[in-house]
């Protein structure tokens, strides 16, 4: 599949199957997030996988994941990650976002359904996954096969603005 036809298939998944997913499928999930790229190749992404119902019972007192049956928390440690030296910037929210993306694509390819979740209380998830200080959770990605109609991958000539409104001049 080319990439634009797949960054177009793939929509915010508000309702899951209860169907596990596959452990090879988890594996190229997780293959995805290791070959990411990050600032100067740090790697400060730290994933906690929850698939199990323990898990799925702390990652609900923190979070929303409309039931899907696997959730990657997507922390980051702020001990290695790149900082721009001219003001010090900790890119961590940049690196995390990368690794996301490409887990997400990756999902979306082996015909699951993702949704990127940043309503959530970190205080809630540092406790319940007994985060140490230095590592900070950043998203959640819910993922699972979808219940119901996927989007249209058409949707998008009416819900994103055109290439001219986005351009900076």
């Amino acid at each position: 599949m080319e990439f634009l036809q797949l960054a177009k298939k793939r929509y915010s998944v508000r309702k899951y199957q209860s169907r596990k997913v596959e452990p090879e499928k988890l594996m190229k999930i997780l293959e995805a997030a290791r070959v990411a790229p990050t600032g100067a190749n740090t790697q400060p992404q730290r994933l906690i996988v929850v698939q199990e119902q323990e898990g799925l019972e702390k990652l609900k007192k923190a979070a929303n994941v409309f039931g899907s049956p696997l959730a990657i928390i997507v922390c980051g440690d702020h001990k290695v990650v790149w900082k721009r030296p001219f003001d010090g910037k900790d890119i961590l929210d940049i690196d995390a976002s990368i690794v996301t993306d490409h887990m997400m694509l990756q999902a979306t390819e082996l015909g699951l359904g993702t949704l990127w979740v940043c309503y959530f209380d970190p205080d809630v998830l540092r406790k319940e996954f007994e985060l140490p200080d230095h590592i900070e959770p950043i998203n959640i990605l819910a993922i699972g096969y979808a219940d119901g109609e996927p989007a249209s991958p058409e949707r998008h000539d009416k819900t994103r603005k055109p290439i001219e409104h986005i351009l900076y001049k």
